[in-house]
Order: structure tokens, then sequence, then C-alpha cells
């Protein structure tokens, strides 16, 4: 067998895997913290907004705890705190009260954005609006005494939220870029936050609503039901993500994604801005059906596609899970390289395509061959748009030695890489 025939390799004893900024153990916290609040829900039948809400508490104060006393990340040199020596408040409270004025400004711009746009206040977002309608207040009054306290003891307050504020108030010592970084750091919080938490209560109630008698005697129904599950767990897990970017969590965003190219791609996979969406320019579902109607009274195919959909998912919320506290979009928050992203550099995106490519099968069309033709193409440019997020995110995060380190590692021996060079002919 020639070295161009050979499969890829197992990874090298000697080639040790970069370190990851997030251990296993705050993952797994929060998992057990879901599983077994949605046990207790399914048991009770608790399937209100409140209920939802509480799964994200659930999710988010394990983690929390493992971070603090497990692993004591509010010490890691990244979170940019000296808790050693706190200055005195009459040296910071002039910078308090500046970052103060720069935040609540954002805080006001965020706001109108809401307040102006009318898909803010239908559907999914709706409920998003009125979760973020009393937490107004709190964030307004507890944003005081947090600022008081965590710039004493940061090595550099003076970051982009002061000088914004700076810039508000007429002060000197101002640089743009760090406003910059600030308003995008704020800008993906401000898309993708009302998105994740509108969809909470939507998934939380199709999960604890599910009928064990069903679901158990039927594959199609089991394997909806379990996706379904995969996906109350992610979206719990992106969301507490958005809410606790915090320095003392370490948590905190290192940088939002400067590039255009990145935003855009990002911005047309969800809503108000989607373009995968019924009737949308990248629809593929007409002319197509379900993998369940294809293979319809065939239950032994049935449930190998089930278990095959269902394990894509299960690694799609995995890679979600793998974050921790510091999932979210379009930012830099530590570079991950256990659990999932040990095997690839993008297993949400790539699971998320090879499941929509599985239960749909475009190439077979309920019309014609034009429709079968079209959906393929379509499709394709779906999945063509998660390689685009893939690409600009990696030139956002090849800007930190880390993922350089990590990225030249996998292509040494990641699993994907080494196979899909394999496949390709490569050596």
């Amino acid at each position: 067998m020639s070295d161009a025939a050979r499969p890829p390799s197992l990874p090298s004893a000697r080639a040790p895997r970069p370190a990851s900024a997030v251990s296993h153990g705050v993952g797994l916290a929060g998992l057990a913290g879901s599983l077994a609040w949605i046990a207790f829900a399914y048991r009770h039948h608790l399937d209100g907004p409140y209920a939802a809400l509480t799964h994200l508490v659930a999710v988010a104060v394990p983690m929390i705890l493992w971070s603090l006393l497990v692993d004591r990340v509010h010490h890691n040199a990244s979170t940019g705190i000296d808790w050693a020596n706190p200055r005195p408040a009459r040296e910071t409270l002039d910078i308090s009260l500046t970052k103060l004025a720069g935040l609540w400004a954002t805080f006001a711009g965020i706001a109108l954005i809401y307040f102006t746009f009318r898909f803010y206040w239908v559907g999914t977002f709706a409920f998003a609006m009125w979760c973020f309608a009393w937490l107004a207040p709190v964030l307004f009054l507890g944003s005081i005494p947090y600022m008081l306290w965590i710039d004493r003891r940061l090595v550099q307050p003076r970051d982009g939220c002061w000088m914004l504020g700076a810039w508000l108030t007429g002060q000197k010592g101002i640089e743009a870029e760090p406003i910059h970084a600030h308003l995008r750091a704020w800008a993906v919080k401000t898309f993708f936050l009302a998105f994740m938490l509108g969809v909470v209560p939507g998934g939380f109630r199709a999960f604890i609503d599910g009928d064990l008698s069903v679901v158990l005697h039927d594959p199609v129904a089991l394997a909806h039901w379990l996706i379904t599950l995969m996906f109350l767990i992610d979206v719990a897990f992106a969301t507490v993500g958005y809410m606790l970017t915090m320095r003392p969590l370490d948590a905190h965003i290192r940088s939002a994604n400067p590039y255009a190219a990145a935003w855009m791609a990002a911005l047309i996979c969800y809503p108000p801005t989607i373009l995968m969406t019924n009737g949308g320019p990248l629809d593929y579902r007409p002319g197509t059906a379900e993998w369940s109607d294809w293979f319809a009274g065939h239950p032994v195919v049935l449930a190998a596609i089930g278990a095959v959909l269902v394990a894509l998912t299960a690694i799609y919320a995995w890679s979600t899970v793998a974050f921790g506290l510091r999932f979210s979009n379009l930012t830099h928050r530590g570079i991950l390289t256990h659990g999932p992203y040990a095997v690839s550099r993008h297993p949400a995106y790539l699971s998320k395509n090879l499941f929509w490519w599985i239960a749909t099968i475009p190439v077979l069309s309920t019309g014609s061959w034009v429709d079968a033709a079209r959906s393929t193409i379509l499709l394709g440019a779906v999945s063509g748009v998660y390689y685009w997020r893939a690409r600009t995110e990696e030139w956002h995060l090849s800007a930190d030695p880390a993922y350089r380190d990590y990225s030249a590692w996998m292509k040494r021996h990641g699993l994907v890489p080494r196979f899909l060079a394999w496949a390709a002919g490569r050596t």
C-alpha cells in the first residue's frame, strides 16, 4: 500500500495535545445539573416558562461552583484581576463612574434597538423581551456595586467600556479600537442572546410533553424526542454562556470577531436575518421529504438512521457543553482543545451539516429531478455557508498563538483533518 493510500494513523504519544482553556469538569457539572432538573421536571410535568428558566439556573450554578471552587478560574492571569493588591476605592472611583457612563450608554443603545425593531416583539423573541424587562433594573442597579468592586482589582481598568464613557464625557486619552471592540462584544450579546433566550421555553416544553408510551414504541418518535433533548441542552448552555461573560469567572470576551465576512456568515444563519428559513433564499426543503417518509415501513432502517441522527445531535450538543460557561458565536473566550475539539476544529458545524444531509436526502424528491437538483444545490450552499463561518472563525482565532498551536496539532493528529487529508490523497 502506498503512503498516499494509507488511512490516518492514531495521534502520536510524543505530541501532546495543547492544553484546553476549559476543563472537562465544568461542562460535566453543568450537564449533571441540567439532566437532574430535566428529570425532575419530566416526572412532575413542569413544562412552563418558569421551569425552563429554572433549567438555566440548574445549568449555570454547578458550572459557576466548579469553576470557582475546583478549577479556581478567578486566579487565572487571563482574568486581568489582581486579587492580592486591591487599590483604594478613592483611586478608582473616577474610573468606575466613567465606565458606568459607558456601560449605561451601551444598555441604552441595546434598549433602543429592541424597542425600534418590531420583530423583537413577536414570536419567540417576545419571551426574551419579557425577561429583559424584568432583568433591566437588576442589571442597572447591580452594575454600580459590581463596577466599584471590580475596578479596584483590575490590572487595566481603562478598557473599552471606560474609553466609551470617557468619549461621552469629553475626557482625554481616548483610543478608538477599544471602543469598537467593546461595541462588537455587546453587539454579539444583543443579537444572539435575544434569540437563544427566546427559544428556551419551546424546546423545554417539547421534551417534557413527550409521551414515553409512544416514543418507546416508535423509532421515529424516539429519535425526535432524543434530538429535542440534545437541542434543549445545547440551547441552555449557549444561553448561559451569553449571559455570564464575566471576568471573575474567566468567561469574559477576549475579543469579538473583527471581520465583516464573519458577521455576515453568522447572521444569515439566525433569525431575524436567517436565509435558510422556510421561503428564504437558501430554503432547500421544497420538493423534499423527511427521512421518516422515505423509509416508512422499514423499522430497522428507521431505527438505524434515527440512531445516527441522535448521535450527530449529541455531538453537536457536546460541542456546546464543552465550552462550559464560555459559549458564544463570533468571539474568542479561550481556546478549546478537549472533547470533540480533540477530533475536529469545528465539530458542531460538521455534525449539524451531516444531520441535514442524512435527514433530508435532497437527491430524493417528491417532485421532479429538477426539484431534487435544486434542493441538493441549495443544501450544498448552506453547507458552504458553514464552511465560510469556520474559515472566518479561524482568521479571528489565529491571532492567538494558543490557537495556532492547536491548529497545527490538529493538522498532524486530529482524526477528522487527517481523514480528510487521506481522502483527498494528501499525505
